[in-house]
């Protein structure tokens, strides 16, 4: 089960906006976007980490290893990590 503040992290993360996240897409868009999420509670204040935080977040999140994430795969990580399950 996805959680809406998944599904909302994961579509402003998306910058192409074509359904999967690739490590580049997770690392620019928390560097870029990263404080205006928080400022608008969409991620925790302790989310925004460098771009060694945001690459660690993808290959957790990366659970079949095709270098992509899907919103299933994602969610599966920041809800737990998140605690928003």
């Amino acid at each position: 089960m996805t959680s809406d503040k998944a599904r909302k992290l994961f579509e402003a993360l998306d910058l192409d906006g074509n359904g999967t996240l690739t490590r580049e897409e997770v690392i620019t868009a928390l560097r870029t976007k990263g404080p205006s999420l928080v400022a608008t509670g969409v991620l925790p204040p302790w989310g925004v980490g460098n771009a060694e935080d945001s690459s660690a977040l993808f290959d957790t999140a990366d659970q079949n290893g095709d270098t992509v994430l899907t919103l299933e795969e994602f969610a599966a990580v920041v809800d737990r990590r998140f605690g928003w399950h």
